[in-house]
């Protein structure tokens, strides 16, 4: 039984090393999955990207107002985080001026074309009359023909557009209806029956891309006022180069710190601890990669502190695991014991900092959502490494037999 423990310990240990080597070694030449560190998102701090001021103005269709000002930050924000764009700096600044900051975009001058587009969608008979229009859309979506396999942007239209273009192809079948993007003809079939499915579909793209970039468009709405590019530039991550290297510094001084300390103070229970930490750490990253999190310099705030949180959980379970040893328990029962009294306090001490971090992303932009999302996945993967594998591991070093003097558990 002894044996099978130290087998299963030796089995841990060997994996969670593996794992950690491979996650975090500089990449081998031939393997592309290594390291998976290359897979974490970087936000603008960190990778640079595009500084952009929209100016909106006034047009014979359209003055600017508050209220067309909050739709259009709506509508900005909204085909960003359609193009895959995560945490944007949106913001505006006086009564007709927009500031967006985007990280990592490839291609900026076609981003900031969609940004700026007005995108105002219509269908129209032969006569000039309008049948649809881009407010009677429900979805827009890209996909390619089953039969010829060409791009295309498939729509489908709200109930009250679905009757009207049934109305008007049923009445049309036979002539010509015009698809028009902010006033230019794009498309121009001829009815073939009456479409009262409530579906209608835009051909003519060369590739997918395009045709999702019009369907973001669509999706997204008419922007409710005209607006016009002040000033548009790269960024740099010359601050955040600078400022990482510091961090990592004072992050791994501080890291070293600690598990130096847990190691002194609790002797095997903080030699467990530090394992735990380095299964937090390595889960806390593949969440990060496997959800897109994108890491800011706030947000690298927030994996240190969720870190902190961590340790302190496993303080206070040492610490209930220490009384339990001196009132004569044994090594397994004060085990068991500790997590108990310690659980309470754990978890109502990190749902707490997790209430902090839903309110700091709720009311917060940009860097500030940054810093609350990694600071709350940090938290909750603690409670798991803290209270399930701290304790699994306990008493798989407890089952060895190797260890049986309470002051090696710092009693």
């Amino acid at each position: 039984m002894r044996s099978d423990n130290v087998l299963k310990l030796l089995l841990v240990v060997l994996a969670v090393g593996l794992v950690g080597w491979f996650a975090l070694k500089p990449p081998v030449k031939g393997i592309d999955w290594l390291p998976v560190t290359k897979y974490v998102r970087l936000g603008l701090d960190l990778k640079g990207g595009v500084h952009v001021v929209l100016q909106a103005v006034d047009t014979p269709e359209a003055k600017v107002t508050p209220e067309a000002m909050k739709r259009v930050i709506g509508i900005l924000e909204e085909r960003i985080n359609r193009f895959g764009v995560t945490e944007p700096v949106i913001q505006q600044q006086g009564s007709r001026r927009v500031i967006v900051e985007i990280a990592g975009v490839k291609d900026p001058e076609e981003v900031v074309g969609t940004l700026i587009k007005t995108a105002y969608l219509e269908f129209k008979t032969e006569g000039g009359e309008v049948i649809v229009t881009g407010r009677d859309l429900k979805e827009a979506r890209e996909s390619l023909d089953p039969q010829s396999n060409q791009p295309e942007v498939d729509l489908t239209f709200n109930p009250v557009g679905a009757k009207k273009f049934a109305e008007a192809t049923t009445e049309n079948v036979g002539r010509k209806i015009a698809i028009y993007l902010d006033g230019k003809m794009i498309q121009e079939p001829t009815v073939q029956e009456p479409i009262t499915n409530g579906r209608a579909r835009i051909t003519g793209y060369s590739t997918l891309e395009e045709a999702h970039r019009i369907a973001v468009l669509l999706q997204s709405g008419a922007l409710p006022v005209k607006l016009e590019v002040l000033e548009k530039r790269t960024v740099g991550p010359t601050l955040g180069a600078d400022s990482l290297d510091k961090s990592l510094k004072a992050g791994a001084i501080g890291l070293l710190a600690i598990l130096l300390f847990m190691i002194l103070y609790y002797r095997v229970p903080g030699l467990v601890a530090n394992f735990s930490l380095v299964i937090y750490a390595l889960l806390v990253l593949f969440i990060f990669i496997a959800f897109g999190v994108t890491m800011t310099l706030p947000g690298i705030a927030g994996y240190i502190l969720s870190l902190a949180v961590a340790v302190d959980a496993n303080i206070i379970i040492f610490e209930r695991l220490k009384e339990e040893l001196r009132s004569g328990k044994t090594l397994r029962t004060g085990i068991d014991d500790g997590f108990k009294r310690a659980f309470v306090a754990i978890f109502d001490a990190n749902l707490t900092t997790v209430l902090a971090a839903l309110v700091l992303y709720y009311f917060g932009t940009g860097p500030i959502k940054g810093f609350a999302v990694t600071l709350a996945i940090g938290v909750a993967v603690s409670m798991f490494t803290a209270i399930t594998m701290t304790r699994w591991l306990l008493h798989l070093v407890a089952g060895t037999g190797l260890i049986k003097n309470p002051k090696a558990f710092g009693a």
